[in-house]
């Protein structure tokens, strides 16, 4: 039999031992789960970088407490979508798919013109290509993102804590 007295930063992270058992595996609760609200300014952000970041705050890998199977994620309101940028050549070659479901009716969009249309898709299906393909990332994860062209959101009530990455250097 162990004996072990929990030292304040072992209670605080919730990896203390209980008698024997040294080993525990967290799993978080559904009451447990704390929920925050940020935004985000993509004004001059490479779009893979932020699609990143963006993606790991949804899924709720920033957390000491991520559990693989629940949604401990928190929501991201990401403005200024039209100002996003993206390296090399991407502006003039990158291009979206689309499909009608008839055969021979696929569209390819190209950037500039997305860019120009619907800021707002460019980001969303960026953060939604790295989200998990499955029924957590379609019917949880995909409801946590809200993607503005301009500055303003109607987010305001929520309180949003504002949240910056670092810039990288153009090259």
């Amino acid at each position: 039999m162990s004996t072990y007295t929990a030292r304040p930063s072992d209670i605080e992270h919730q990896w203390f031992i209980v008698g024997d058992n040294m080993n525990r595996t967290f799993s978080a609760k559904p009451a447990e789960i704390e929920r925050k609200w940020y935004i985000v300014d993509a004004t001059g952000v490479p779009l893979g970088r932020l699609a990143a970041q963006v993606a790991q705050i949804i899924r709720g890998k920033h957390k000491p407490t991520f559990t693989p199977h629940m949604d401990t994620g928190d929501f991201v309101i990401v403005i200024n979508a039209s100002k996003v940028k993206v390296s090399g050549r991407k502006a003039e070659q990158k291009t979206y798919f689309s499909h009608s479901g008839y055969m021979g009716h696929d569209k390819q969009t190209p950037f500039a013109t997305m860019l120009a249309k619907h800021p707002e898709r460019i980001i969303e299906k960026a953060v939604h290509g790295m989200l998990p393909k499955n029924a957590l990332g379609r019917q949880k994860l995909r409801l946590k993102l809200r993607v503005y062209a301009g500055a303003n959101h109607p987010h305001v009530a929520q309180q949003p804590t504002v949240l910056t990455f670092p810039k990288s250097e153009a090259k």
